[in-house]
């Protein structure tokens, strides 16, 4: 027998009165699909050394922040984009401006084992090899990336694009994911040529085995500044939790999965060339 609205509302308030204690005060938290592996490492740590558990929620930057003004029941928001915070802050859901935890890069994505990785100083040639086997009636090798309505890596992606005069171009050819992570998995599909990540899905052991990357230059694209902040009514876990991301042993782990840390000035890796590429960001906005 199907159950009405309200008595779904009233068994949905009994299983919330009847469950224990610590399941009831475990907090979500909405993090940027970027963060899908580091913050998992990050959090197993924090959950030994306090033993405290979390509930860890990936996706779109932008969808979550559509979420917590909604008024979904999460409590830290982990955004690839601090304009998501800002936004939310101004409408006065969050307990602060929160702080910025780290800044991304993008990568270009694409199976192992192949021998056309673009070189570092032109990491959309494989986007333009793309376009010519097209061209050819070799098929729609597709180009995977984040949708840029709502997720930050997508917006990067296409800006580096622009920058190209490939946008137009090449929108035959895209296949656009929910979020950075499953553009992730798109990029590595069988009819991909390949796609533009976050750089920390790239470093993930899980992909590295199976994956080749080449980064795109900072310069390309504006910065990917990484904001954090309390939703208001947050609970202490959740206090706790975040202020444990701002410790070294949390700046290890971002830094080790390729985010650049707040105050670090920007070194150019690989030997590429990213003139124009901004320099240290501050923790504040």
């Amino acid at each position: 027998m199907a159950l009405t609205s309200s008595l779904r509302w009233t068994l949905a308030a009994w299983l919330l009165a009847v469950a224990p204690a610590s399941f009831a005060a475990t907090p979500t938290v909405a993090a940027a699909s970027d963060l899908q592996f580091a913050l998992a490492e990050a959090a197993k740590r924090f959950e030994a050394e306090s033993g405290q558990a979390l509930r860890l929620n990936f996706g779109s930057s932008g969808n979550f922040r559509r979420q917590i003004a909604q008024g979904a029941p999460f409590e830290l928001y982990l955004s690839a984009d601090e304009a998501y915070v800002l936004a939310l802050h101004a409408e006065g859901l969050t307990e602060d401006e929160g702080v910025v935890y780290a800044i991304g890069r993008l990568a270009w994505l694409q199976r192992a084992g192949r021998d056309d990785l673009p070189a570092e100083d032109d990491p959309l040639a494989g986007v333009r090899a793309a376009l010519a086997a097209h061209a050819q009636g070799e098929g729609r090798p597709r180009i995977a990336l984040a949708n840029p309505e709502h997720a930050p890596y997508g917006v990067a992606a296409q800006q580096a694009l622009e920058r190209a005069g490939l946008w137009e171009a090449s929108a035959a050819l895209r296949v656009l994911g929910e979020n950075v992570s499953q553009a992730a998995q798109f990029a590595l599909s069988d009819d991909a040529r390949g796609g533009f990540v976050a750089w920390s899905l790239a470093l993930a052991p899980q992909l590295a085995e199976r994956s080749d990357y080449v980064l795109v230059p900072e310069a390309w694209h504006a910065p990917l500044v990484q904001r954090m902040v309390l939703v208001k009514g947050a609970g202490e876990t959740a206090r706790a939790f975040y202020a444990w991301l701002q410790q070294e042993e949390a700046r290890e782990i971002l830094s080790r999965y390729g985010f650049r840390l707040p105050g670090e000035a920007h070194a150019p890796l690989g030997g590429e060339e990213d003139a124009g590429a901004p320099g240290a960001v501050s923790e504040t906005h």
